[in-house]
């Protein structure tokens, strides 16, 4: 068996004498002057610096390519110095607004609050309500709820008594 393993060193010493530097020639793999390898166990990656952009997605443009790199989704123009991109003046967003969407270059407002919470209870624009016997209430066109406590004049005995569902005290005796 020593035989036998001493064979097999032998015959693996002589298969990489067989392979030559012509077998595997620099026109196979063509190299980029801008080609990294630092060692056979890494990747070759190129390098885009001064010939393309790269968006979010690590999608390559040409110089002078439009695209639209990805979150912003305004339109670049690829340069030299990376992408150029449009910065349009966007129309402001409403303040009531409540759901913008970001789909485009600019953006959006979707829906518009027309409504008033107070308390966890929605209110229309101007409707009036009563969260207590001694407060009254009116949902603005601001969307704020502006509220008016009752002035109660001085009771004019000792012990005033407050009755359920009325706001200022009465005099019982």
């Amino acid at each position: 068996m020593a035989l036998h393993i001493h064979e097999a060193c032998i015959l693996l010493l002589v298969i990489p004498g067989l392979v030559t530097s012509a077998a595997i020639s620099n026109e196979d793999y063509p190299a980029d002057e801008g080609d990294q390898i630092s060692s056979n166990d890494n990747l070759i990656f190129d390098d885009y610096r001064g010939k393309g952009c790269v968006d979010d997605s690590g999608f390559v443009y040409k110089l002078g390519e439009r695209f639209f790199p990805g979150h912003s989704n305004c339109p670049c123009v690829c340069a030299l110095d990376g992408p150029v991109c449009d910065q349009p003046e966007c129309p402001k967003i409403h303040p009531k607004c409540t759901k913008v969407e970001h789909n485009g270059c600019c953006p959006e407002c979707k829906e518009v609050k027309n409504f008033c919470e107070y308390h966890g209870k929605n209110y229309k624009i101007l409707e009036e309500f009563k969260p207590s016997p001694c407060e009254w209430c009116r949902c603005e066109p601001s969307n704020e709820v502006h509220c008016v406590v009752a002035d109660c004049a001085v009771p004019e005995c000792v012990n005033p008594v407050y009755e359920p569902e009325q706001c200022c005290p009465v005099c019982k005796n």
